[in-house]
């Protein structure tokens, strides 16, 4: 938390799904107030394959190799979410102009490990990296895990034992000093990937349970149902390496879960924060909920933050009693339900009138808040509006003609509060090859949700 001030911020690109034929691209923007090129985009860096849809990020090492000097941050690994491709970026040679350091082919991944559509990557204390997959070749449902050699990015083959992937897959989090690892659920690439179909989720289609894992045997030793926990998605252990509990962010349901260890050493998970859906007119359903697409914990582990992506809020929770999270900040930025629009809220248990549509620096900002990013001393908060690019063409249409953007929130630390910066605006529907569709965001020395401490 004592290390220094973001200066630079990595973040992909996405033209899929956008009308422009043009390839993801990692962008570099400077994010140092003392910079004159502060809030620009300084550097992109376009792959050389169309339509990956590129999503997450990981680095090569983290702070699960702490002690070892002979490790860096030197490449940010970028899994395709619809290509299963698998980028190897650059970026400690010259941080603020990345290069492609290596690109592993789908074949390599499928001739290896039968999986597919690739989400989250971590990097282990043996120095491997492990990414996690959403399926099987075909798109069918299948949560496994890649494993890479964290020197020549190798396909290794598979984390879990043959045969033992989940039935789905997502998100992930390990935590060694209780031998476990716990995996998230979304549901089959081929029910997702055009979009949301509410049929699906009657037909029982969309995820509702955790994983948890063996950490030394690689295998699944229990399964965990959700109550109230449709779409699990973010999963976040407390830092402390100690912690036998953490949060989970259920999207359709807006849940926050917390899961915690039994003194028998089983795992068990209650619901701790509900946000309530409203009712409507002129939508696709008669309910909206809120929709909880990211969370994260600041590095303390006091605040836990969360993006509703549909409601258009996000939101600041106490969390030094994980078992009763205290609401301390709340800010709409954007979202579905704006004075305005197309939406009209019939009953709210919330609010007690539409938010105002939000204005950046003249910009009407399109979307809702979605992936957000912390920085280490806990003080400022960095927002991005796109979820997955046909989501966002079916719930955003303007977020495909507009673009989406990157915002800054002031925290209060100290009692807690969010405060938008009116002087930050990242405008990705200013991008050269047309309006980009930007996504989550990692800094060169790493940050809240990549860094595991073991």
């Amino acid at each position: 938390m004592k290390g220094p001030r973001e200066e630079i911020v990595y973040l992909p690109c996405i033209y899929r799904n956008t009308g422009t034929e043009a390839p993801d691209y990692l962008a570099t923007v400077d994010v140092d107030p003392k910079s004159p090129q502060y809030c620009q985009v300084i550097h992109r860096l376009p792959m050389p394959n169309l339509k990956d849809e590129l999503h997450h990020s990981g680095w090569n090492t983290c702070s699960s190799c702490f002690g070892d000097s002979s490790k860096s941050r030197t490449k940010l690994v970028l899994p395709s979410l619809i290509s299963s491709r698998i980028y190897v970026v650059d970026v400690g040679s010259e941080p603020r102009a990345p290069k492609l350091h290596k690109v592993i082919e789908p074949k390599d991944i499928h001739a290896k490990c039968e999986l597919a559509f690739l989400h989250t990557s971590h990097c282990l204390a043996s120095g491997e990296l492990m990414i996690s997959s959403l399926g099987d070749l075909k798109g069918n449902g299948k949560g496994g895990f890649v494993l890479l050699d964290g020197e020549t990015f190798e396909v290794k083959g598979t984390w879990e034992r043959p045969g033992g992937a989940a039935p789905l897959g997502y998100d992930f989090w390990y935590q060694p000093r209780h031998n476990v690892m716990i995996s998230t659920e979304w549901a089959a690439p081929n029910v997702l990937r055009d979009g949301f179909n509410p049929a699906d989720v009657e037909a029982g289609l969309y995820g509702s349970h955790l994983y948890v894992w063996d950490w030394q045997r690689h295998e699944i030793v229990q399964t965990l149902s959700l109550k109230d926990g449709l779409i699990p998605l973010e999963i976040r252990f407390l830092h402390n390496p100690d912690a036998a509990q953490g949060f989970v962010g259920c999207a359709l349901s807006s849940t926050i879960q917390r899961f915690y260890k039994n003194e028998g050493g089983t795992w068990s998970v209650e619901k701790v924060i509900q946000v309530p859906p409203k009712k409507v007119k002129g939508w696709l359903l008669p309910e909206m909920p809120g929709l909880i697409t990211d969370i994260l914990l600041s590095l303390d582990d006091r605040f836990l933050y969360f993006s509703n992506w549909l409601h258009g809020d996000l939101r600041q929770y106490d969390v030094s009693d994980p078992q009763r999270p205290r609401l301390t900040g709340q800010l709409f930025l954007g979202g579905s339900i704006v004075k305005g629009g197309p939406v009209q809220v019939l009953e709210d248990q919330e609010l007690k009138s539409q938010p105002e549509p939000l204005v950046v620096k003249g910009k009407r900002v399109a979307g809702g808040p979605q992936m957000i990013q912390l920085s280490l001393d806990g003080k400022r908060l960095y927002v991005t509006t796109s979820l997955y690019s046909a989501w966002d063409k079916q719930f955003y249409p303007d977020l495909i003609r507009e673009g989406s953007v990157m915002l800054q929130v002031d925290v209060d630390t100290v009692k807690g509060g969010l405060k938008l910066n009116p002087n930050f605006l990242v405008d990705f529907g200013k991008e050269p090859l047309g309006p980009a569709l930007a996504h989550e965001l990692r800094y060169p020395g790493g940050d809240c949700s990549s860094d595991i401490w073991i």
